[in-house]
């Protein structure tokens, strides 16, 4: 894969296509066994030459990652990937949060230190990223 400036960057597998009338529901399963939700134009999916058992890189950047302290319920957002802190660094209005999904994978979640010190985040800490359908890319391969 040529250089990208997203960072999330995680390997896996299609399981299932979903066909809408210009979109498409792709489901991933992580190596780590997670499983993902993107929601990509049925463009995308040809161009790609998606299928069920196609390989894929699920990508996602930093900013469109939310996190919460424990598995959210009644929520629209499909992608919940429960990690733990790998480390925090903290700049004036913004934090870099790096995790660990459990199963095995790394994430960096960009959001507001305001946000860190709210959610109490450190090192260490149990969080769930949070990652809508839409936001999530695929790259074939």
């Amino acid at each position: 894969m040529s250089a990208l400036s997203i960072r999330n960057q995680l390997p896996g597998t299609v399981t299932e296509i979903t066909d809408g009338a210009v979109m498409a529901t792709v489901k991933v399963r992580l190596s780590g066994g997670q499983e993902v939700t993107a929601a990509i134009t049925l463009d995308a999916v040809k161009d790609l030459g998606l299928a069920a058992g196609s390989p894929v890189q699920a990508l996602a950047k930093s900013t469109e990652i939310a996190l919460a302290t424990a598995p959210v319920s009644g929520l629209s957002i499909r992608n919940q990937l429960p990690g733990t802190v790998a480390s925090v660094a903290t700049g004036g209005a913004m934090a870099t949060v790096k995790l660990t999904i459990d199963g095995g994978g790394d994430l960096t979640a960009a959001v507001t230190a305001e946000a860190v010190t709210e959610l109490g985040l450190a090192t260490g800490s149990p969080v769930v990223a949070l990652i809508k359908s839409t936001e999530l890319a695929l790259s074939a391969g």
